[in-house]
């Protein structure tokens, strides 16, 4: 084996999906998890039938939250994934966030069913039946649950989609609530300690209620336009300045809509340039932003350097909050 060469290029980046590309890569998973989610709530309707465990019946009804809002997810990123028309000029991208914000909302409702139905099995325990099919069901489900967060995650590292986000959270909650079943069952069936299956029950509720709140503030970020992280704004910042010929940035605005995001920016130019000159810099600076966001939507405003003068509207102060986290970037 020899030693890698320390002065040897590192390997290239991915090249950013394009947004026909990051669409079939979004139904694609979203099909998986409804097929993992349809499996999973037959095998838990079945283990809760036969052994009447308060842990396995709040993962069942995770996961039958989970394939609801698998569906939603399904039909939220077909929908945002369509073009612009004539009512919805911005495109359809905030489907995604509607339908996270419907998960949201999902989960909190299962974790109350749920947690009540615990604190009623801590009260008056009852015995477990068929605890061994239950627990063997718990082990299938939790290698099932692991592959398909896995499988999104890879997803999620590709292309941006809340809607996905919110559905890997559901999962990775079901991964916590699917060990804690098990063990409440194998503590309940194995040991005798009929009140560890409630306990289970509880430990999901909380998992719910985390993955819930997770979800919703996503969810409300893109509602709300939300401006991209730190990073992402210094990095387009960085992108537009590599031409000398822009001397400063400012009036950045920045959100995402589903699997899009839409950039707004103005220039300073020499104000000697001529309008087809300030024109083709401003496309080649698109086209450096595209390259990097290729679902982005691109608006960027010329002032001429020293000579602009205050512009008009409600939010169209110069020199404004949004843009001085930059100053240091």
């Amino acid at each position: 084996m020899t030693a890698a060469d320390p002065l040897a290029p590192a390997p290239a980046a991915p090249a950013p999906l394009t947004p026909a590309e990051a669409a079939r890569l979004t139904r694609r998973i979203t099909l998986m998890s409804v097929g993992v989610a349809l499996v999973l709530v037959a095998l838990k309707a079945g283990a809760w039938a036969m052994s009447g465990s308060v842990a396995v019946l709040a993962s069942l009804a995770d996961s039958a939250i989970d394939l609801v809002a698998s569906l939603t997810t399904l039909f939220a990123v077909r929908y945002a994934a369509t073009p612009p028309d004539a009512e919805h000029r911005f495109g359809h991208g905030k489907a995604e966030a509607f339908a996270a914000l419907m998960q949201a909302g999902l989960v909190f409702a299962s974790a109350a069913l749920v947690g009540r139905e615990a604190i009623g099995r801590l009260i008056s325990p009852e015995p477990m039946a068929a605890g061994g099919w239950a627990m063997g069901v718990m082990a299938v489900s939790i290698l099932l649950t692991s592959g398909l967060v896995y499988a999104q995650t890879q997803v999620l590292k590709k292309a941006r989609s809340v809607a996905v986000t919110g559905d890997r959270a559901h999962y990775l909650s079901d991964l916590g609530s699917n060990l804690a079943a098990l063990i409440g069952v194998a503590g309940a069936f194995l040991l005798g300690i009929v009140w560890l299956d409630a306990a289970a029950g509880l430990v999901v509720c909380l998992l719910l209620l985390w993955a819930a709140i997770g979800v919703l503030r996503e969810a409300a970020d893109q509602l709300m336009d939300h401006e991209l992280p730190p990073q992402d704004r210094a990095e387009i910042v960085a992108l537009v300045l590599k031409d000398p010929q822009v001397s400063d940035v400012h009036q950045l605005r920045t959100r995402a809509s589903g699997p899009y995001v839409h950039i707004q920016m103005h220039l300073d130019l020499d104000p000697a340039l001529t309008l087809e000159a300030a024109h083709g810099i401003i496309l080649e600076a698109e086209q450096r932003l595209l390259a990097r966001y290729p679902a982005a939507d691109i608006l960027i405003h010329a002032d001429p350097r020293g000579r602009a003068g205050p512009h008009a509207g409600a939010f169209s102060g110069r020199h404004d909050a949004a843009d001085r986290p930059l100053e240091g970037s």
